[in-house]
């Protein structure tokens, strides 16, 4: 009987771990997805408010950022320097990232 208990828990121990890891691996992912989404849009406002392209530039990032599944938590442009901040769902939890893109200083 002991070794079935000892069997038991170590199985029980492992499906613990296995699915923290697992956490952490989706957590790691949707922080990389976030960087990037904030990536994209400061690129896409810091165009927009150059003339590059059309719009409106944190029209233009929020666009980008709904787009990529995340949502744009702040917008500033100051000049052609455009700073956002996204938001991405990691479960009841979410993944910030901050971009800051335009001309060299």
């Amino acid at each position: 009987m002991s070794g079935a208990a000892l069997a038991a828990g170590t199985l029980a121990v492992t499906a613990a771990l296995a699915v923290g890891i697992a956490g952490v691996g989706v957590a790691a992912v949707r922080s990389v997805q976030a960087a990037g989404l904030a990536d994209a849009a400061a690129l896409a406002a810091a165009d927009a408010a150059s003339g590059a392209i059309t719009g409106i530039p944190c029209e233009r990032a929020a666009e980008i950022t709904v787009r990529g599944g995340g949502e744009l938590a702040s917008c500033a442009v100051d000049a052609l320097i455009a700073t956002v901040e996204v938001t991405v769902p990691v479960g009841v939890f979410a993944a910030r990232a901050r971009a800051r893109a335009g001309p060299a200083p």
